[in-house]
C-alpha cells in the first residue's frame, strides 16, 4: 500500500467536490484501497492536471525537478553560460565564460572527428590530476549518452578543461569544451556535479518551454506508466518507435517479444516516478530528454534507479525512440 491515507486526502483536497469524495470514500469503505489508488494514477494521466501544476513552474528549459544548475554551451558564439536556480525555483545567469569548442563545425559522429557533441549530458566526474595542457582540472561529461547511442555516433572523452599552463594553445578543441583557468576554478566552488546538467547546442538554448507541450508530455509520461502498472500491453507498446532501439541495441521486434513475455505474469506492480526531468533536446525538433528515478516492484522483480527515455512528440503522442 503506497502511503495510502495521505495520498486520498491529497486527492479529495485536490478535487474539492463533496459528492465526488463521499463516492471515493463509498468506494474505499468497500473496496479498499486498491480501486482510489487506480482513479489516482488515472487522474495522473490527464494533461489538465498537468497544465495547472505547471502554472506558476519555471520553465526556462523545460520541468525541472533535479537540477539545480545549468550548464550552456552555445558552440556558434563560443560561450558557456551558468544558470542557478534560486529560492524561487527560478534560473538565473550567474556567468558567461568564453569558451573554446571543436575545430569542425556540426555534431560529433566519430572518434577523432574535431566536433563538440550536440546534446543534454551529465557530468559523471572531476579530475584534478590532469596534464597541464588541459590546466588545472576537468569535468567528464556523460558523452556519448543514450541519444548518441542510438545515433550511431561514437568517441568517448569529451570534457569541460581549462587552458595549458605553459604553452600556447590554437583558438580550438579536439571536441571538448575550454574555458580559462580562473573560470574553471571558479566554476568547480560553484557547482555541484550531481546536481548540475550540460545543454551543447550549435546556437541559442531554448528557453521558456511550452507549459502546453510539457503538460503533455508529463500525461503521456503517466499513460505509459498506467498501461505499464495495470498490464495493458497493448497501450503500453503503442508508446514506442517502430525504430525503437534500447541502450543496448535490443531492437524493436525483441522489445515486443520480451515484454509480452512478462506482461503475460499479470503481476501486480508498484511503479513511482520521482525527479522527473523534461528537456527539449538541442537541434532535434519535438524530441525531449525525459530522466527520472523510477523504483519498481512485483512479485519476481525489483528495480530502484535512474531512468532515461528519449521520446518525440508526435500529434500530441509520446513515442519512445531509445531508453536506458
Amino acid at each position: 500500500m503506497r502511503n495510502s491515507i495521505p495520498a486520498i486526502a491529497l486527492f479529495l483536497l485536490a478535487f474539492n467536490a463533496q459528492s465526488y469524495a463521499n463516492d471515493i470514500l463509498t468506494d474505499y469503505r468497500k473496496h479498499g484501497i486498491t480501486n482510489i489508488e487506480q482513479s489516482m494514477d488515472k487522474e495522473l494521466t490527464k494533461a489538465e492536471y498537468w497544465l495547472n501544476y505547471l502554472k506558476n513552474a519555471n520553465t526556462t528549459f523545460g520541468y525541472i525537478e533535479t537540477y539545480s544548475n545549468v550548464l550552456t554551451c552555445n558552440k556558434d558564439k563560443s560561450t558557456l553560460c551558468v544558470y542557478v536556480k534560486d529560492s524561487n525555483d527560478s534560473y538565473s545567469l550567474k556567468q558567461e565564460y568564453s569558451a573554446f569548442t571543436g575545430k569542425i563545425k556540426g555534431d560529433k559522429r566519430e572518434e577523432g572527428d574535431l566536433r563538440t557533441p550536440i546534446g543534454i549530458y551529465n557530468l559523471t566526474k572531476k579530475i584534478t590530476q590532469v596534464d597541464p595542457f588541459y590546466g588545472p582540472l576537468a569535468f567528464v561529461t556523460s558523452y556519448p549518452n543514450a541519444y548518441d547511442k542510438y545515433a550511431g555516433r561514437e568517441g568517448h572523452g569529451i570534457w569541460i578543461h581549462g587552458l595549458p599552463t605553459n604553452q600556447e594553445r590554437d583558438s580550438y578543441t579536439k571536441g571538448c569544451i575550454a574555458i580559462e583557468n580562473k573560470s574553471i576554478e571558479c566554476l568547480d566552488k560553484n557547482i555541484d556535479i550531481s546536481k548540475t546538467i550540460l545543454i551543447i547546442n550549435k546556437s541559442e538554448i531554448e528557453k521558456e518551454v511550452s507549459k502546453k507541450k510539457l503538460s503533455t508530455i508529463l500525461s503521456q509520461i503517466y499513460h505509459w506508466r498506467y498501461a505499464w502498472l495495470y498490464n495493458d500491453l497493448v497501450s503500453y507498446l503503442s508508446f514506442y518507435a517502430s525504430d525503437f532501439k534500447r541502450f543496448d541495441q535490443t531492437n524493436y521486434d525483441d522489445f515486443v517479444n520480451y515484454k509480452t513475455r512478462v506482461f503475460k505474469k499479470v503481476e501486480k506492480k508498484e511503479i513511482v516516478f520521482s525527479d522527473i526531468n523534461v528537456i527539449p533536446y538541442p537541434n532535434a525538433p519535438d524530441t525531449y530528454k525525459i530522466s527520472f528515478k523510477e523504483d519498481y516492484k512485483s512479485d519476481t522483480f525489483e528495480f530502484s534507479g535512474d531512468k532515461v527515455l528519449i521520446v518525440k512528440l508526435i500529434n500530441d503522442k509520446i513515442k519512445i525512440v531509445t531508453e536506458k
